[in-house]
């Protein structure tokens, strides 16, 4: 299935596009199209269901169709890794694309994740990572992502993950100063990342005891629906400071734009376009 813009192209306009299963929930239109809207660029961007097993396959119709663009979702951020010509040194260390980019006729495998997070605890936090102890609950792709980010901008990162292996995995992967805790690490912890996908679901129990927490705490919930998680309601009524995944989908779409079109992203017309204020 392909979704569309609303938007006829000329036969002079570059296309990118989302891959993903499923992809129809998917708001990289909305945030796309609004930044070349916004800057009065002939792009156009659409999103392209691509059942699992064939992320591989989509990245040559990528070089076939001339696509100038890719975002990648679930499930085939490691089989595009695999399929393009170059990895950026993150898309590398990480094993994991959500960006293709054109250079030269290459097809350059980056990943935007962990700075489209870092970039919404700045400006919607106001919050400095440098020298905080953070805590990630989770070890997938995305823990990953943002662990590494946090590494690199001077944050003691603690994993904690209910399959120990699991965690010692990221720790492998990221290095520097991050190692696996144990779930009372929370309760020292200045800022808390949920990377789990628990809370998109009514009835899912919370990520970690929520005992843990501490009145002066930040709290981030990588979920961005619902907006508010069980998580985040709960850091709510103890007055902490919460913020969900849209912010990070805005800021990571933003990276994402810069890197296929060369110039800044007009970030508050894409927030407006997802009904978020920067």
């Amino acid at each position: 299935m392909l979704v569309l813009p609303d938007k006829m192209p000329s036969p002079y306009t570059r296309v990118a596009a989302v891959i993903g299963d499923p992809v129809s929930h998917s708001l990289s239109p909305s945030l796309h199209n609004a930044a070349f809207a916004a800057l009065g660029l002939d792009w156009m961007y659409v999103a392209c269901h691509v059942p699992e097993g064939q992320g591989a396959k989509a990245v040559q119709d990528m070089r076939t169709l001339g696509f100038k663009g890719l975002s990648v979702t679930m499930p085939h951020k490691a089989a595009v890794a695999s399929a393009v010509d170059n990895l950026s040194a993150t898309a590398a260390k990480l094993g994991v694309v959500n960006c293709v980019r054109v250079e030269d006729d290459r097809l350059i495998g980056e990943n935007t994740d962990g700075i489209g997070l870092l970039n919404s605890i700045r400006t919607q936090m106001a919050l400095d990572v440098e020298g905080l102890r953070v805590v990630i609950v989770g070890a997938g792709g995305a823990a990953r992502s943002v662990a590494l980010t946090m590494v690199e901008n001077g944050a003691t990162v603690g994993i904690y993950n209910r399959t120990h292996s699991s965690a010692a995995q990221v720790v492998e992967i990221v290095g520097g100063t991050s190692s696996v805790v144990q779930q009372n690490a929370i309760r020292d912890a200045e800022l808390i990342i949920n990377a789990t996908p628990l809370g998109m679901a009514p009835n899912d129990p919370m990520p970690f005891d929520a005992d843990l927490l501490r009145d002066d705490q930040s709290i981030v919930d990588l979920i961005y629906e619902p907006a508010k998680t069980t998580l985040l309601k709960e850091a709510d009524s103890r007055g902490l400071r919460t913020l969900n995944g849209l912010g990070m989908l805005l800021h990571q779409a933003g990276e994402q734009f810069r890197l296929w079109t060369g110039q800044q992203p007009p970030i508050e017309a894409m927030a407006e376009s997802v009904g978020l204020t920067v």
